[in-house]
């Protein structure tokens, strides 16, 4: 036999043997525990971008503690396995966080603005007008089918089952989870189908979507139903504030319906700042593993920072940032708590992920260390780096969004006291920033297509980033199809 051949053969049956002794690339049933964590809109400049940030709050806390900045680790890049997700909708190339979610949770590609229902769904009728009227849906009978959630799969194995957001409970991330509607904006229809979901923890905002008018002058309701009261019938125990649920003893109830807010909760920056009485998206997941983590049988948690969204809508980087490590702080939390009860999470599964990107980009070429909110300081000189108009410019801008215009309500922050924004003015020339401070809480990132007012800025089209860890993570990894993680999920948690 000729040498070449002797190699081969050989190097063929060493092959083969490892490939009997490494384990299979599957995970069946692995994970009796699911935690699913959605960053929402939370793209890869954004989590490099919040690296930095907590780099920037660790050395300013503990000096010496890090290199620099960008040496800082965030506790969901802690995770094993590691994925590239893509995330086009049925009829979008940039999806919007209905389809995108709802993808995740039942394996269908949905067109923009439907929540976990057959493909063929449609949010609006011939003429283009939504299935809406006020908050109400008008979506016509045959308009599509629900597609099961992993929620539902899991409650159907008697499992336990619970969403929780920083936005209201109705909003598309959470509702794609227990609903099914085609179109979104149906919110008091979405709450209705909470209270027969059979989800065991709810906990956000929405207050205005469960109350009628005579005990919510804010209400939203075109009815007089008061959702609140038919859960409390149903066991739930309830709460409003953050004082009340960190009194509550969570260990002890069976269901919990936590509403703290008329709509959207606080950004995390102004909720401490402003010392409202909301919980932290961690203080919320705390309460939410007391309750379902005490079925033998597993549980289903989605967690979701969902004002990362909001946040980069309104191209104001820095409140995008702060809501970013508050759901890092939620992973970490969440993470601790199941080591507790599961070491080495051997039966629980984390997955953390995002459900679109944004137009946030990461400009050059800055200095090791310079901050991430600032203006670019050249690597070379450490001098403030100029653009082709001899004007300075910051690390982080965005591709399109919104800037004040005329109107008052335009140009102030309704969430912080009606201060008003720092916003450049996107016209035929840019405005110098040398004097200005790009780190103020209401700075608003400059823009490169003017879209409309702040809020206006559009999703990304971009692959996102996958995280995962603990039981039959292993099989996270690649490049895929946001449908697919549905079933891997599906397939570790052998739902």
């Amino acid at each position: 036999m000729h040498p070449i051949f002797r190699k081969t053969t050989f190097a063929l049956a060493v092959f083969a043997s490892l490939a009997v002794l490494a384990p299979a690339a599957h995970a069946a049933g692995e994970a009796k525990n699911v935690i699913f964590f959605l960053g929402d809109g939370m793209g890869p400049v954004t989590v490099t971008a919040a690296r930095i940030y907590k780099g920037e709050k660790q050395l300013a806390a503990q000096p010496g503690s890090l290199k620099s900045s960008e040496y800082a680790k965030l506790q969901m890049q802690s995770l094993a396995y590691a994925a590239r997700i893509k995330t086009f909708s049925h009829d979008g190339q940039t999806t919007d966080s209905a389809p995108s979610m709802s993808a995740y949770m039942t394996g269908v590609k949905m067109n923009n603005e439907v929540i976990s229902m057959s493909s063929d769904t449609s949010a609006v009728d011939g003429s283009g007008k939504q299935y809406i009227n006020g908050e109400d849906t008008t979506c016509p009978a045959g308009n599509g089918q629900p597609a099961q959630t992993l929620l539902e799969l899991a409650k159907g194995q008697g499992r336990s089952v619970g969403a929780v957001s920083t936005t209201r409970v109705g909003h598309a991330t959470p509702a794609a989870t227990y609903a099914h509607i085609c179109n979104r904006n149906g919110y008091n229809t979405i709450a209705e189908q909470s209270v027969t979901a059979g989800v065991d923890v709810l906990m956000g905002g929405g207050q205005r979507n469960y109350l009628p008018k005579a005990v919510n002058p804010s209400s939203k309701r075109s009815d007089t139903r008061n959702l609140v009261a038919e859960m409390q019938a149903k066991g739930y125990a309830y709460v409003d504030t953050g004082s009340k649920l960190a009194a509550l003893d969570a260990t002890k109830v069976d269901k919990l319906l936590g509403l703290f807010t008329q709509s959207e909760m606080s950004y995390e920056l102004d909720r401490v700042k402003q010392g409202k009485d909301e919980p932290s998206l961690a203080d919320m997941t705390t309460k939410a593993l007391d309750v379902v983590s005490r079925n033998s049988k597993g549980f289903f948690l989605m967690v979701e920072g969902g004002r990362i969204d909001h946040a980069l809508h309104g191209t104001n980087a820095k409140r995008a940032l702060e809501d970013t490590l508050a759901f890092d702080k939620a992973i970490e939390t969440a993470m601790a708590y199941m080591e507790k009860k599961d070491p080495g999470l051997k039966n629980t599964l984390i997955v953390v992920t995002a459900d679109h990107d944004h137009n946030m980009v990461f400009n050059g070429y800055s200095k090791l260390g310079n901050p991430i909110l600032g203006k670019v300081a050249d690597y070379q000189s450490g001098r403030m780096a100029k653009a082709g108009d001899g004007k300075p410019y910051t690390t982080l801008v965005f591709g399109n969004g919104g800037r004040p215009n005329a109107s008052a309500s335009s140009q102030v922050n309704a969430e912080d006291g009606n201060k008003p924004w720092i916003a450049p003015a996107r016209g035929a020339s840019r405005d110098d920033l040398t004097a200005v401070d790009t780190t103020d809480d209401n700075f608003l990132q400059e823009v490169g297509i003017n879209l409309g007012t702040p809020g206006s800025e559009t999703h990304g089209g971009g692959d996102v980033m996958l995280f995962a860890g603990g039981a039959g993570a292993r099989i996270f990894k690649g490049t895929m199809d946001n449908t697919k993680v549905f079933s891997k999920v599906r397939e570790a948690a052998g739902l």
